[in-house]
């Protein structure tokens, strides 16, 4: 069995510049990040203190008591429904405590929709991505999750408990009933989130994805939704504890139909997605 993959407009010229015959300055994209000072400006000595003994002990009580209350909701829910109720609510309590708004782009109502088997394909560059995509995919969802996370108290603890999608990605072979049991929800409509790169960037860059990374989509034959999350690696980047409170955006491309193909199509489906995410990350960004 193929491996199986675990774990969001450009501007318009400015009509006076182009009558005026002025040089327009260049618009930044995402992967133009600015000078050494423009982006510690405001992230100093000040935020690592805010970060290290105020965001972050309340994350860590949020995750505690939301956690605790979601593990004992889930003898009594076995679909999920209840502790993904929770997860949203943990999510939003930790948007509002780092102060980090998001811009939701690129959306249409064929892109966010529930009503037929989609897999949201998203780009991992922060540990805040899941509460990210809690708060704004407005709809129940699984998530195919790499089995080391078991190993966090409370998080892995929901993550086992919510009917979330655990993937072995030493030995995917243990992991066929988790598969299996995800191919049957996604066919029934339940949604399903990937992070395609199998983990989160260590560079900000888009690292390669899985092989396997689409297997359930088009076993499903689902339609599949890239979704780049934009500065998510600059406000929490992996072996820091230190959160740079700056504005997100979730950029959401048009969906990826895999109607008619089969496994052999695996790695086209796979360039095709990587190709549009990279195409959502280099566009301008959001004012």
């Amino acid at each position: 069995m193929n491996k199986v993959v675990t774990t969001a407009e450009p501007e318009k010229e400015p009509a006076e510049l182009r009558s005026a015959g002025q040089a327009e300055p260049p618009l930044r994209t995402w992967s133009e990040k600015p000078s050494v000072v423009q982006r510690s400006r405001g992230h100093g000595w000040l935020s690592r203190l805010r970060s290290y003994f105020v965001l972050a002990p309340l994350i860590w009580a949020y995750t505690i008591v939301l956690g605790t209350l979601s593990l004992i909701c889930s003898f009594f829910d076995r679909n999920g429904r209840i502790q993904h109720n929770f997860a949203r609510t943990w999510s939003r309590l930790i948007m509002k405590t780092i102060l980090s708004p998001v811009k939701v782009t690129g959306t249409n109502e064929q892109a966010i929709d529930n009503s037929r088997p989609r897999v949201y394909a998203v780009t991992h560059g922060s540990a805040l991505d899941i509460p990210i995509l809690y708060v704004n995919l407005p709809f129940q969802f699984r998530i195919i999750f790499k089995s080391e996370l078991l190993a966090y108290p409370f998080v892995g603890w929901h993550l086992r408990r919510s009917g979330q999608v655990c993937i072995n990605q030493q030995n995917p072979a243990v992991s066929i009933g988790a598969i299996k049991s995800a191919l049957r929800s996604l066919r029934q409509g339940m949604p399903l989130v990937i992070f395609p790169e199998g983990g989160r960037t260590q560079d900000g860059k888009i690292q390669p994805f899985l092989p396997g990374a689409f297997f359930l989509a088009i076993k499903a034959q689902a339609d599949i939704v890239p979704i780049a999350l934009i500065d998510t690696f600059d406000l929490l980047p992996m072996n820091t504890y230190h959160i740079k409170c700056q504005p997100l955006e979730m950029r959401v491309g048009e969906p990826i139909s895999t109607a008619g193909l089969s496994l052999r199509d695996m790695d086209e489906v796979s360039a095709k997605v990587k190709a549009s995410i990279e195409k959502l990350r280099e566009a301008p960004q959001a004012i």
